[in-house]
């Protein structure tokens, strides 16, 4: 059906298509690739988990939630932040659960963003930020990070800052970046929102997902971060249920206030049986000690298995990516080489240039490895044989 030429349609985002992750599956499932170009688990979520949400439909744990998120859930996240990260944080007023991380980062925007706003972000970013930005009047001021290091010039930071700046959003650890913020990084941050009346959208939803023995320098941990800044945070990339689309953000009350008026607006709650599930399963704390131990395995089997490999790897400081340099290869753009291993080798990967408002070349492809090991070894095999 085609649009009636009566109605008058005007695109809010002129210049936003398809993301380039669901182009890239498209292919994978066009060519029966094995697709490491989106970021999902393709092993099992854990039975326990999936017979707490069973047992919580039920016991008929299936009507409507409060709209901030069930109490419980919101205590279990208090007790994570003080456990971790010795830093208290109230959950009737602080803590919100969000449908997914993405949820909360378009409402977060939403909250803070009138027209004409500056925000800073980083690229290569996660590609939600730029059009949320845009869809509310936002301008986008992007300072682009350069592969491999992807190192922040917060001289260069402080010197985008003007009187329309509002926000500041970064990403720790970085996807498709793959690197972790030191608190040095932080503490320049601090200074740069503090003199300037900033507020900080903090994308942390790989926070437990850090190698080599790293500490994640969570936004919480810096007095004058804490008191300017929205945490997200994802359940999805936790507990390996990306389809089921729970996170949760963290802001002080005021903030938090705000968020929430927004929230009920757009989503008022999020699934009541899951909520349930995910506060009875994280009763154990246990699980996310464990998480780095298990996804460095799996990055350390794609290191070690493309050791001879025509690539060039950086091997991942958190997230469950890693980029892969090509130079020795092609000279092709990134997008050109991914069709060329999809249609080729029949492994996809996503390439980073789409990640940056102006296409930047660098010859280099993310890969995700939050796979099972045979997924894992029959994609090594395959690209083993690329020159």
């Amino acid at each position: 059906m085609t649009t009636p030429k009566n109605i008058l349609l005007t695109s809010k985002l002129p210049n936003t298509g398809n993301s380039i992750f669901s182009k890239m599956t498209a292919l994978a499932q066009q060519y029966q690739a094995i697709n490491l170009a989106q970021g999902f688990p393709d092993f099992p979520v854990d039975p326990k988990l999936l017979d707490l949400v069973s047992s919580a439909m039920h016991q008929q744990a299936n009507q409507y939630a409060p709209m901030p998120g069930l109490p419980l859930l919101r205590e279990r996240i208090a007790e994570k932040y003080q456990s971790f990260y010795h830093v208290n944080v109230d959950p009737e007023s602080e803590i919100t659960i969000t449908n997914g991380a993405t949820q909360a980062i378009f409402t977060t925007i939403a909250t803070i963003i009138h027209a004409g706003d500056e925000v800073i972000i980083f690229e290569p970013a996660y590609d939600c930020y730029r059009p949320t930005i845009e869809l509310f009047g936002g301008k986008v001021i992007a300072i682009p990070l350069v592969a491999p290091e992807f190192t922040v010039d917060w001289q260069q930071v402080a010197e985008q800052v003007t009187d329309r700046t509002r926000m500041v959003i970064i990403n720790n650890p970085g996807n498709p970046s793959c690197t972790v913020w030191t608190k040095e990084d932080l503490l320049q941050l601090q200074k740069i929102i503090t003199r300037h009346e900033l507020i900080v959208l903090s994308d942390e939803v790989y926070e437990h997902i850090i190698y080599d023995e790293r500490q994640h320098q969570s936004a919480l941990l810096f007095d004058e971060l804490r008191a300017r800044s929205f945490v997200i945070a994802s359940f999805g990339k936790l507990l390996h249920c990306t389809g089921w689309k729970l996170g949760y953000v963290v802001a002080p009350k005021e903030l938090t206030a705000e968020f929430r008026k927004i929230h009920q607006q757009n989503v008022f709650s999020v699934n009541t049986p899951m909520q349930h599930a995910i506060a009875a399963y994280l009763d154990n704390p246990e699980y996310y000690h464990e998480l780095s131990t298990f996804m460095q395995g799996k990055r350390d089997r794609v290191i070690n298995g493309l050791a001879s490999s025509a690539f060039r790897i950086t091997p991942s400081a958190g997230t469950y990516f890693l980029l892969l340099d090509y130079k020795n290869i092609s000279h092709k753009t990134e997008m050109d080489f991914a069709m060329q291993l999809i249609e080729q080798h029949g492994v996809a990967l996503i390439p980073i240039a789409p990640f940056y408002h102006h296409a930047t070349e660098q010859h280099t492809l993310r890969l995700c490895f939050a796979k099972k090991e045979e997924t894992l070894d029959r994609a090594i095999q395959l690209l083993n044989k690329v020159s």
